[in-house]
């Protein structure tokens, strides 16, 4: 499967951030993408960097931006992921699936802390979504930072692990960026499954947009701090000598 990631600049302008996510998803239609993944709150932006809090949002603007966002995968016969705020009963940091001719799925972030916590409400869902025969997981930005909650993906054997971030400073942290980075790594490792990252680019990256193996290989790192569209093809492959250790150890340590 041909999967794609796009870095970008995002805003607190919705038809701004629709533009982007509209010409990306062409540009990985041209290159053969099967399912391209957006940051964290992409479609809306992110408050308070972009808007002052999550009631701002023109719910109905962003609606409306979904059916088309919908139209345009069955239109294109391709996936995508794309991160927004959406209202339900109660407001939402929400990854959105759209595949063609295909129901909209959703995963709610849960990892809720600071800013978080004063614009979302707590999501319920696993996250865990199969397309075309590949078994996903989705995770949004803060929920990195704990293992348990790959832990969830891995006792239920996903292919492919996506994070979705938000994380950006107003100056160049590189430190910050290091220790994120070493996050996924670790998450890829720990559960042996193929990790992929997508964030904003904006004012400066401190979470790559990147994909590791499920040995903890960079296979693919974009540059920071500029837009560009990540591609790789991934396939199942058989367990090496030590991928089958860590998940024979892992398996002994999980109360199942």
């Amino acid at each position: 499967m041909r999967i794609g990631a796009y870095q970008f600049a995002i805003s607190g302008d919705v038809n701004e951030n629709y533009k982007e996510i509209e010409k990306a998803i062409y540009l990985a239609k041209h290159k053969d993408v099967q399912l391209l993944i957006f940051p964290e709150c992409s479609l809306t932006g992110y408050p308070p960097r972009d808007i002052s809090n999550s009631s701002c949002v023109n719910f109905n603007l962003v609606q409306s931006m979904c059916d088309r966002l919908q139209s345009v995968a069955d239109q294109n016969d391709i996936s995508f992921i794309v991160g927004t705020i959406f209202k339900e009963k109660e407001i939402y940091n929400r990854a959105l699936l759209f595949q063609p001719n295909k129901q909209i799925k959703s995963y709610d972030k849960r990892a809720l802390w600071g800013w978080d916590n004063d614009n979302f409400a707590k999501g319920n869902s696993d996250g865990i979504v199969e397309i075309d025969g590949v078994v996903f997981g989705i995770r949004i930005c803060f929920e990195i930072r704990f293992p348990e909650f790959f832990r969830e993906l891995y006792k239920r054997n996903t292919d492919i692990n996506v994070v979705l971030f938000y994380d950006v400073a107003d100056t160049d942290d590189k430190e910050r960026y290091s220790m994120i980075r070493g996050h996924l790594q670790t998450r890829a490792v720990e559960n042996v499954t193929t990790t992929i990252s997508v964030n904003a680019t904006s004012p400066f990256q401190t979470a790559p947009t990147m994909v590791f193996g499920k040995s903890g290989q960079c296979i693919k790192e974009c540059v920071r701090n500029k837009p560009e569209l990540l591609i790789y093809d991934f396939e199942k492959t058989v367990n090496d000598f030590g991928e089958n250790g860590r998940t024979s150890i892992s398996n002994s340590l999980i109360n199942w």
